[in-house]
């Protein structure tokens, strides 16, 4: 949205660029857990020696690590000419406006331009605001942010503390921003929120995320809606009609339990039992019949035992997760963790536990990618790679699913095109198919 702010007011942007060659440069970061931080930290740094060497102009950062440590960050790195936060960085531009570096429509500006500099545009954007953005994934899909914030308080996360309440984004505001993404050509849409099944709650008092998807699938031109970040208290199961019934719902739920064990779900604050989380994958799987759950887990959370983590591998094994991500706790200041429990498994253990998880998870994905050879799938194609094209099915989301590898070899295809293709051969976590047609 910053950079569909800049175009307008006549700076060229280019997205995370590995040669930075613009004389003014902006850091998106996130302060979520220590390795984002960390890679959030050293990129920073190395921009700000580029600064100081003079190979770039203007250095500012903005996004969640600045929310949360502004002052810390100031101090620390007094190259950075500039520190927004999550949700004040539109006053950048008012910033810029004033630089010697700012393009002529901005010189001498008394205001901060808002409108569209037609000139600078191909196709009329409408004049809603509040959703203008750049296209920054391949043309053909984008994600589509439905809420901010999160009322959820689990012991161990910092989205609250960084992004505040729950705010639902208006549902007429949301769909416009689909139609004019369908206007630019966009077919898939991944729909994101810290905590997408809370969607209206805000609002009204009540759960609206199956009425925006059903009206989302109802725009012409929407081809793929995929789900991400549910939470499993209080799911609303009017959503499973809408992934069931229409076909450019993906049947994907990414829903995160992060742990099994009612001990670790208590300490967690995770406000659902293990019964009822067996009980919610159950219904899950019978009510939207060959739906693709993806899931995160968590090891090492304070006071896990042996028994706690055997609970967790029997679990997997029972689950059977298409898509499953883990990651080993890292205690996060301010957090109800942090503050009340001791961070008492070893990193050692911790590190061991995750591998011993991820290890199993691999062999159930070897298993269920195995499944799938002989079928003919839908498949978009997301780029050529060497000798092949890649693409995915509707059971996987860019960049963190599996993918299908197509021989180059067999003809030309349409990058953002479907095509149906027959899978033959597989691996852990990747298919290899043939075009079975070009239709």
């Amino acid at each position: 949205m910053l950079m569909g702010l800049m175009e307008a007011n006549g700076f060229h942007c280019t997205h995370d660029s590995d040669d930075p060659q613009g004389e003014i440069v902006v850091i998106n970061t996130c302060g979520f857990i220590a390795d984002a931080k960390e890679e959030s930290i050293n990129t920073i740094l190395e921009f700000a020696q580029a600064k100081t060497e003079g190979r770039i102009e203007r250095l500012y950062v903005m996004g969640c690590l600045s929310e949360r440590y502004l002052a810390d960050l100031e101090a620390e790195i007094p190259e950075v000419d500039g520190w927004y936060g999550k949700f004040n960085y539109r006053e950048l531009l008012t910033e810029l406006k004033t630089h010697p570096l700012a393009p002529p429509c901005m010189e001498g500006s008394g205001r901060l331009q808002d409108e569209i500099v037609e000139e600078k545009v191909t196709t009329p954007r409408p004049s809603g605001r509040g959703w203008e953005r750049v296209l920054t994934t391949p043309s053909h899909y984008a994600y589509i942010k439905i809420s901010e914030g999160c009322d959820r308080h689990c012991a161990y996360c910092a989205i609250p503390l960084i992004t505040g309440r729950h705010q639902s984004r208006p549902m007429d505001e949301i769909l416009d921003e689909v139609r004019w993404l369908v206007s630019q050509g966009v077919k898939e849409f991944q729909v994101i929120a810290q905590e997408l099944t809370y969607y209206g709650v805000d609002i009204d008092g009540r759960q609206h995320i199956a009425e925006l998807v059903d009206k989302m699938a109802d725009i012409e031109g929407v081809e793929w809606i995929r789900l991400h970040y549910a939470y499993p208290t209080h799911f609303p199961w009017e959503l499973l009609r809408v992934i069931r019934e229409r076909k450019n719902v993906c049947k994907y739920l990414d829903i995160a339990l992060q742990h099994i064990s009612d001990n670790m779900l208590s300490r967690m604050r995770r406000n659902v039992t293990k019964q009822e989380t067996y009980e919610l994958v159950e219904r899950l799987r019978r009510e939207v019949p060959g739906i693709c759950l993806r899931t995160t887990l968590m090891v090492g959370f304070p006071g896990e035992t042996d028994e706690d983590f055997q609970e967790l591998m029997a679990f997997t094994r029972w689950a059977r997760f298409d898509r499953m991500g883990a990651f080993a706790y890292s205690e996060e200041e301010g957090t109800y963790s942090a503050e009340h429990y001791e961070d008492d498994v070893p990193e050692d253990v911790k590190q061991a536990r995750l591998d011993r998880l991820m290890r199993l998870q691999q062999d159930i994905s070897a298993e269920l990618e195995e499944e799938k050879v002989g079928r003919v799938m839908r498949v978009i194609i997301d780029r050529q790679e060497g000798d092949y094209y890649v693409g995915r099915t509707e059971y996987c989301s860019p960049e963190v699913d599996p993918e299908v590898l197509i021989p180059a070899d067999g003809g030309k295809l349409k990058i953002g095109a479907f095509y149906n293709v027959r899978m033959i051969a597989a691996e852990e976590f990747d298919l290899y198919g043939e075009i079975v047609d070009k239709r």
